[in-house]
């Protein structure tokens, strides 16, 4: 009952009008500033019309006019100067905003204290930085309003001129737009805001009101007009909770305007149907899950072609918990891609193709790691895991063509068809290929050892350089290798055949 009593005041009025357009103007203007990254600039403009404030109270006292006026050229020389020090020196951007901004705020503050000392005048700084929006006066809200109106009706009419220069300048200027111009007019627009938020949350605090509602708008939406709208509905009910919550608890309107933003922001952080972290983190969780369905899916296959099917071989393969498997595997059973009954683990004729189009996408991306990026084979298993999941089959597509339709993975396993068919590759023996012909060494353990002992590994990669009555040549890398027909006999080739010529 207290609350509706107070805000029935004049003064309270005044202060919830003025609130209220302070937000929307800020959450309007700021949708810009942070998508130029220029918040450090907000910041800095904020504290540099102190001087501005100072001179035009040196120069006509308590008059509205005199101080905004002052404000405002105080503002733009600060633009300026920020602008030339970048452009004519070797010093960067935050930099020259720092000292800048610092430079004119410690004016600013010598002037108060001359004024204070020499003049006997009172300026309390407190109201200054933190604001006073309770004490707003019939003045002060219409300059307010007046500001705001402007300010707002120079967005609806440039907005195609900001909204170009903002996210592309180089067409801009090819359209005979003036980026720098428009650059210097969002300053002007923005000193006239901040000279707008003093007395409502002061020259600390007005960066927030600033920053913190288009911050919010930018996560909840990608358009830009959507985002202008929703940044000033959330300022405006920044301004004016803050300012009810402040009453009710009788501390300072400023400070807790900006808390009420931060909380704002907050909830969207969390919650943002695009880009919350609470969406998010399901999201993620949702694919983590839907690529160990998948594993266990390629699992199940690999398995089976050796072993007889059991949860704990799928669990020594993957590391995952008995409950998870059993979990997934229900999961798999629902899709009807596997059967799963009494511990009794098969693959339908369904699952047998998409398993088998998991190990396609696997063994694509490791003949592409090892051709194309010069991949060791003992890295290409891991590295391919990374993308067999998360791209589309299209992409992979794209994959197969650049590398000419392989058969045979790295290893010598075959590449399963697009529908998920498994065509074994032709197999020959060493002796019997011609020169430039190309193969994947395929031993058994006892020739491997053999091998070895010559510096041949199994899965090599080969190329037959000549073929005589009593002797191969051939080539893995860059070393030769010369061996009789005997040898040669009893290695097993798997040839790497091509459908379309390699372009490397």
């Amino acid at each position: 009952m207290e609350l509706f009593e107070t805000i029935q005041q004049e003064y309270a009025i005044r202060a919830l009008i003025a609130s209220s357009i302070v937000g929307i103007t800020c959450g309007i203007l700021g949708c810009f500033v942070i998508l130029r990254v220029m918040a450090l600039i907000g910041d800095a403009l904020s504290h540099a019309i102190l001087p501005g404030v100072v001179v035009g109270f040196m120069l006509a006292g308590h008059s509205t006019l005199a101080i905004f006026t002052g404000a405002v050229v105080s503002g733009l020389i600060t633009a300026m100067l920020i602008t030339w020090i970048q452009r004519n020196s070797k010093t960067k951007e935050d930099s020259s905003i720092g000292i800048v901004f610092t430079g004119m705020f410690a004016l600013g503050i010598i002037g108060i204290s001359w004024l204070t000392k020499k003049q006997g005048i009172h300026l309390d700084m407190k109201d200054f930085l933190f604001g006073n929006v309770l004490g707003v006066s019939n003045n002060d809200l219409w300059l307010t309003a007046l500001i705001g109106l402007f300010v707002i009706l120079c967005i609806v009419v440039f907005f195609r001129y900001l909204f170009i220069t903002t996210f592309d300048p180089v067409i801009a200027i090819t359209m005979g737009i003036s980026t720098a111009t428009m650059h210097y007019f969002l300053m002007f627009l923005l000193s006239l805001s901040i000279v707008a938020s003093l007395q409502s949350v002061g020259v600390i605090l007005v960066v927030a009101m600033l920053i913190v509602p288009a911050s919010t708008a930018y996560l909840l939406t990608d358009k830009l007009k959507i985002m202008i709208i929703i940044s000033a509905i959330v300022g405006f009910f920044s301004a004016t909770s803050g300012l009810l919550v402040a009453i009710v608890l009788e501390i300072a309107p400023g400070p807790t305007m900006t808390i009420m933003g931060v909380f704002a922001f907050g909830l969207a952080l969390l919650f943002s149907p695009k880009k919350g972290y609470i969406i998010n983190y399901l999201r993620e969780k949702k694919r983590k899950q839907a690529i160990d369905v998948e594993d266990v899916l390629k699992a199940i296959l690999q398995i089976s072609e050796r072993n007889q099917l059991s949860l704990t071989l799928i669990k020594e393969k993957l590391g995952f918990s008995e409950s998870k498997i059993e979990r997934y595997l229900r999961k798999l059973r629902n899709k009807e891609l596997v059967e799963y009954n009494n511990n009794t683990i098969s693959l339908t004729e369904k699952g047998n193709k998409e398993a088998n189009k998991l190990v396609r996408a696997h063994r694509l991306w490791e003949t592409y790691l090892s051709d194309k990026l010069g991949l060791s084979y003992e890295n290409l298993h891991e590295q391919a895991e990374k993308y067999e999941h998360v791209l589309p089959s299209e992409f992979l597509d794209e994959v197969e063509e650049v590398l000419g339709h392989p058969t045979v993975d790295p290893h010598g396993s075959p590449i399963p068809t697009t529908e998920g068919e498994v065509i074994e590759p032709s197999t020959i023996t060493l002796n019997n290929l011609g020169p430039d012909q190309m193969g994947i060494i395929n031993a058994d353990q006892e020739l491997a050892s053999e091998l070895w002992k010559m510096g041949i590994s199994s899965h090599s990669h080969l190329k037959v350089i000549d073929n005589t009555n009593n002797s191969i040549s051939f080539a893995i890398g860059n070393y030769s290798y010369k061996i009789d027909k005997e040898l040669a006999s009893k290695i097993n080739i798997t040839l790497i055949e091509y459908k379309l010529a390699r372009q490397d």
